[in-house]
């Protein structure tokens, strides 16, 4: 499941496989439209949907933020 995750975020900059801050649209590293693919592309490859209210730094700000999220909304 991680490699997938790492795969996705890879194709979107390979710089967030290293990030460890805790916004990556605040620190430049995706824009609006690459974060909205990088969201589409996980929720297709994990045949998941994810609640707006999910879509925040709280979830999304990191890889590890990432993989946690998507662990929670499998299990």
């Amino acid at each position: 499941m991680e490699e997938k995750v790492l795969k996705i975020l890879a194709e979107t900059n390979e710089e967030l496989l290293t990030y460890t801050g805790s916004n990556m649209l605040e620190d430049g590293l995706v824009n609006s439209l690459s974060f909205v693919t990088m969201i589409g592309d996980l929720e297709d490859a994990f045949e998941i949907d994810f609640d707006p209210a999910l879509l925040e730094e709280e979830y999304f700000g990191n890889k590890d933020r990432i993989i946690q999220t998507i662990k929670e909304l499998l299990a």
